[in-house]
Parts: C-alpha cells; sequence; structure tokens
C-alpha cells in the first residue's frame, strides 16, 4: 500500500481568493486501472486563476487547483500496463472520461461528454477532484502520460496544459512545412504555440502589441512579428489565439488575415463574451471560427517526445509551492514570463 500523504494548498474563503491554506485532501478511491503520483512539480495555469476568482462561475471550496503536474509514480493497480513504481508521469487538466463512447474510442477522450476536469469536478462516488498544488494524485492511466528521459520535470509540467492546448490544434489543423501559422496573445500558453509552430515546420506570424515581447518572440523562434496589415489580409492558414481578454480584441481584423477556408482556433477562454460577428465577417474568405480542448494521450505523448527531440523548453520562473499566493497574484496581473513552476515543498 502506498503511504503517500494527500495534503494540498488550497482555497478555502472564495472572497479570498489567494489566501492559500494547507488542508488534507480525500483522494480518488483507488482502482486498479490508476496511477498514484507523487508530486514534485506543478504549473500554474490562467485556468488556476480563473477558476479560485470565479470567472468562470461558482467552485466548490475547499478546492485545490493546479493541472499541470508531474511526480514520480508510487503505486499502480493491477490493470496498469503503461507504469511502474518509479516511473517518471505527468497528468493535465483531465483525469477521467465514460472510456466507452464514440470520443473515447477515436483518441478524442478530451471531448468525451462525462469527462471529468483535474479540480473542482466531482467522482460518481461523491470524492471531490482536487489538483496539483500537492503532494499526490490519483487517476486512471488513461490520463496519466509518461515523461520522455531527455526532458526534465520542470520543463514536463507546464506542457501538460498550456503545451498540449496549443500542440493538439496546431496538429490537427496542418501546422507544419509550406503553411502560415499566426499565434495571438503572447503567454503562458502563446510562447509554446511560437515554440512548437516552428518545431512542426511552419512559418510563423506572432501578434502581441506588448512592444517588451517583440525581442522574446525573434528567440522564440518566430518568423515575423505581426500587424495587422493589409499586405497580411487572406494570407494565413491558421491563427491559434490564446488571448483570455475579449474586450478590445479586433476579431474580425483577425479573421481576414486568413487564406480561403482558413481557421481561428481560440484556446483562450475569457470570463465574458467574444466581440459580435456578423455572417460578413466569414464570408469573404469562407473561413472558420472554432475552439479545441485541451488534447488527447496520443497528442500529449507525441508533444512531449517533440519537446524532448527539439529541446523545446518553456520560460519560466520557479517558485517553492509555500509561494503559490506570489505567483497566482502575478500571473493574475500578467507578471511573468511565461509560466510560474511551483516545486513541492509540503512536509
Amino acid at each position: 500500500m502506498s503511504q503517500v500523504q494527500f495534503r494540498g494548498y488550497a482555497i478555502t474563503d472564495p472572497k479570498k481568493w489567494s489566501d492559500f491554506s494547507i488542508i488534507d485532501i480525500k483522494p480518488k478511491t483507488f482502482e486498479e486501472t490508476d496511477v498514484e503520483i507523487a508530486i514534485t512539480h506543478c504549473g500554474v495555469c490562467g485556468s488556476d486563476v480563473h477558476m479560485i476568482t470565479q470567472g468562470w462561475g461558482e467552485a466548490p471550496f475547499p478546492l485545490v487547483v493546479g493541472h499541470e503536474i508531474v511526480g514520480k509514480v508510487t503505486r499502480v493497480g493491477s490493470q496498469v500496463k503503461e507504469f511502474k513504481v518509479g516511473d517518471r508521469a505527468g497528468v493535465g487538466a483531465q483525469v477521467a472520461s465514460c472510456y466507452e463512447c464514440r470520443a473515447c474510442k477515436s483518441d478524442n477522450e478530451n471531448y468525451c461528454p462525462k469527462s471529468l476536469s483535474t479540480y473542482a469536478d466531482k467522482y460518481p462516488d461523491g470524492v471531490v477532484t482536487q489538483g496539483g498544488y500537492s503532494t499526490a494524485i490519483r487517476a486512471h492511466e488513461q490520463f496519466v502520460f509518461p515523461i520522455p528521459e531527455a526532458l526534465e520535470s520542470r520543463y514536463a509540467a507546464s506542457m501538460l496544459c498550456a503545451g498540449l492546448t496549443v500542440f493538439s490544434p496546431l496538429k490537427r489543423n496542418g501546422a507544419g512545412p509550406g503553411k502560415k501559422v499566426g499565434i495571438v496573445g503572447i503567454g503562458g500558453l502563446g510562447h509554446y504555440a511560437i515554440m512548437f509552430a516552428k518545431a512542426m515546420g511552419a512559418e510563423v506570424y506572432a501578434f502581441t502589441h506588448d512592444k517588451s515581447k517583440v525581442e522574446d518572440i525573434k528567440k522564440m523562434g518566430a518568423d515575423h512579428k505581426g500587424d495587422f496589415a493589409k499586405e497580411l489580409a487572406h494570407s494565413l492558414d491558421l491563427i491559434v489565439s490564446t488571448r483570455d481578454v475579449a474586450e478590445g480584441m479586433p476579431l474580425q481584423q483577425y479573421l481576414s488575415m486568413l487564406w480561403v477556408h482558413g481557421r481561428f482556433v481560440t484556446v483562450g477562454l475569457p470570463d465574458k463574451p467574444l466581440p459580435q460577428l456578423t455572417a460578413f465577417d466569414l464570408n469573404p474568405n469562407g473561413c472558420f471560427l472554432g475552439s479545441s480542448h485541451i488534447g488527447s494521450k496520443k497528442e500529449a505523448i507525441e508533444m512531449l517526445q517533440l519537446a524532448a527531440d527539439k529541446d523545446i523548453k518553456p520560460w519560466y520562473a520557479e517558485l517553492p509551492m509555500k509561494d503559490v499566493q506570489q505567483a497566482v497574484e502575478r500571473l493574475k496581473r500578467n507578471d511573468v514570463r511565461y509560466r510560474f513552476i511551483l516545486t513541492q515543498d509540503i512536509a
């Protein structure tokens, strides 16, 4: 039996969104398909801030957030095939699905209607899911990812949400040689989108209004710092938007830059509605407007291997987990370049 203690940094009062305290966690009821992980690293995601501030609606408290998790396997069920005790493994933003539907059987388990999120969700037996600002987590093997030996845990952690969330739409929409890809919003997700799109062979255009990020964009590998110029009209095959603020978003201009049947995919999830469109904003180039939800295990494994092979590393700041209040407050005011990684310190 495992001797791992399940404890985490939780928000207990919704009125004090950055006031964390350590609580005991009731873990998932262990099943023979489960993998248990002692957490060593956890990234800090914008989703965490949206959830604890209740920007996405009411959340269950006390709540431990965090869904960019890497650690060491401490226990495996008898039906687990991919992992053994001592392996490095990670968990992203999803911990369960129905395993039987069309989505689950076609490497689209991230779109299962019965999926469960890593935190703020509830198992059928009533156990509330708690996230990675903690000592340990249990999850079904399907939602546990092997970490390549060449990829350090601190690098892999934030790839399991931020990285996968942009890798999936890049992969599914054909980013590669001969394609022109625009990236909107250069933050935790956007900086990964630049690096992965470039590693996949695309010509990359990066869009930001922050002049202080221009040199960073070049170092990440972008071919162009994009502007909303007329010469870019009808030129991009794909735009991935990581922007999570809807106010002032020039959506019509973004769409006008797409080539015929080009795609605008938003992975940023603003608290407020996107700008209103008319059919005439879509008609001139027959463009498509859509979204993407994290990624599948198949995509996660491919992404992690690409990162290992191409030596892709996040731009990050590392903090002990006890400094989580500083991390979420700075993230909320966009004071990080470009991801926080928390390291385990709970005794």
